[in-house]
């Protein structure tokens, strides 16, 4: 079906209500959607091993406020199918401050949908319709001064998590963990919260039925879901684990940058703050503490944590529906995400150790040259993956290159002989640029002062040895 048949069809995207219930321990919080004439939707969110103590501390209004907005998180999932003009919201009251906030996260959230199914920019009308409430039900608790961190199971947020370690008490939460990432967890032993989101399966029906399908923004999902965690476990700080590359969109399309990252970028970073401090909860502090670092910094401080190579896992492919019903985890080794982090991790722990970590030499597989070229801004698009930038990307293989011809002599693998025939000599200032790219600073974040100057510390400086034999530093 096409777009107009599509919205003739389905003018109105309807979010009627939502509600909980505390049950053997479990916060599990429903939603329903419906898109007239004869679509209906039930997702879930259930929290693990909540007590009702924990509930009555933050109150009843504030506990309806934030499930509603976890409901709105989720609307982009299922009003992709049918791209509704209109979305009518009957769970709950939405200022035009807020509506303004939805508005966008549509427009930069979904634009890799839109750019993928061919789309134009669909900015949905909301329809309030119900009715004000007296007072903003804020969470005003004062919480513990501990970090919670989202844990995906890749190697940016055990960065996050073993730097944090070291400055007070910390605390992860999963979001469906698959076996790979229960795996990881045991290695971290950091108290954990899951978390269990339920995708109606009416949704994964609909592709085959002609309706739309494509990315959304799932960052700005966790977000939210980060927000309610903190407020039931009682934690001050949400440190999440998005880095500086993510504000490098991928094409521009219809005039506009497409990112497939967005909810990732220090822009909704800041957007996200100042909602949840007017609309959420005044005591919780939402950031990222890796904003200041570029993918290949992040790599390198990883590289120090070598008990984490068995188990951490990067690449998307085993967390997709298919992947997860079959049971399969572990690196696809055909996507951009596992070529860019091998490229990313294979100048601080050299062959032997990217190869044990990816069972084979991703180098030497000339049918990732494609992907190869796209991440070194040569193709039509950077890859829509959560990759660095070009001059990362570029950077990345140069040090690779590099750490190559002292290991083994001159004889190069495929893809890094390529790169220094036919691209490196495009590059006339790369070392340099690998350099600044490993010593930079993006002073545009939002992490308190002290956490701010402790991880500028990790950082390597232009002082330190260049790529030495002995180890994995400058």
């Amino acid at each position: 079906m096409k777009l107009k048949q599509l919205q003739k069809k389905y003018p109105e995207f309807v979010y009627r209500s939502f509600r909980y219930k505390l049950e053997n321990g479990n916060v599990a919080a429903s939603f329903e959607f419906k898109i007239p004439p004869d679509l209906k939707f039930k997702p879930q969110i259930i929290f693990k091993n909540v007590s009702q103590q924990q509930i009555k501390k933050i109150g009843e209004p504030q506990i309806k406020n934030l499930i509603f907005h976890l409901g709105l998180a989720e609307i982009p999932t299922y009003w992709k199918a049918t791209c509704s003009p209109e979305i009518i919201i009957k769970a709950g009251y939405l200022d035009d401050a807020q509506i303004k906030f939805w508005q966008d996260l549509f427009i930069n959230g979904m634009g890799q949908f839109f750019y993928e199914n061919k789309l134009p920019f669909i900015k949905p009308v909301f329809d309030v319709q119900c009715a004000k409430p007296k007072e903003i039900p804020l969470i005003l608790s004062k919480f513990q001064n501990r970090y919670l961190v989202p844990l995906g199971g890749g190697k940016d947020s055990l960065v996050t998590l073993e730097l944090l370690k070291t400055k007070g008490k910390v605390v992860t939460f999963t979001l469906n963990p698959n076996i790979a990432v229960k795996k990881l967890l045991q290695a971290t032993g950091t108290p954990n919260i899951e978390i269990e989101r339920v995708i109606d399966s009416a949704l994964l029906r609909l592709p085959a039925q002609g309706f739309f399908n494509g990315h959304t923004p799932f960052s700005s999902v966790l977000a939210f879901i980060g927000v309610a965690v903190a407020a039931l476990f009682g934690c001050r700080y949400i440190a999440i684990s998005q880095e500086r590359s993510s504000n490098q969109g991928n094409v521009k399309y219809l005039g506009k940058t497409i990112n497939h990252q967005y909810s990732k970028t220090f822009d909704f970073e800041n957007k996200f703050r100042a909602y949840c401090e007017k609309y959420l909860a005044k005591n919780i502090e939402h950031f990222s503490f890796l904003r200041p670092l570029y993918e290949l910094q992040i790599a390198e401080i990883f590289s120090r944590y070598p008990r984490y190579f068995p188990y951490f896992l990067s690449c998307n492919k085993p967390f997709t529906v298919a992947a997860r019903r079959a049971g399969k985890i572990g690196w696809c080794g055909n996507c951009p995400k596992c070529l860019f982090t091998y490229a990313a991790l294979y100048p601080f722990i050299g062959k032997a150790g990217t190869i044990k970590i990816f069972g084979k030499n991703l180098f030497e597989d000339k049918q990732l040259l494609s992907i190869m070229i796209e991440l070194l801004g040569q193709g039509i698009c950077k890859p829509f993956e959560c990759v660095g930038t070009f001059n990362e990307a570029r950077a990345a293989f140069y040090l690779s290159l590099e750490r190559a011809k002292k290991e083994d002599n001159n004889n190069l693998p495929a893809l890094l002989e390529i790169f220094q025939m036919e691209y490196l000599p495009e590059y006339k200032t790369i070392k340099n640029d690998a350099k600044k790219i490993l010593a930079s600073w993006n002073n545009h974040n939002n992490l308190p002062k002290n956490l701010a100057l402790f991880l500028k510390k990790q950082l390597i400086t232009k002082k330190d040895k260049y790529l030495t034999q002995s180890g994995h530093r400058w």
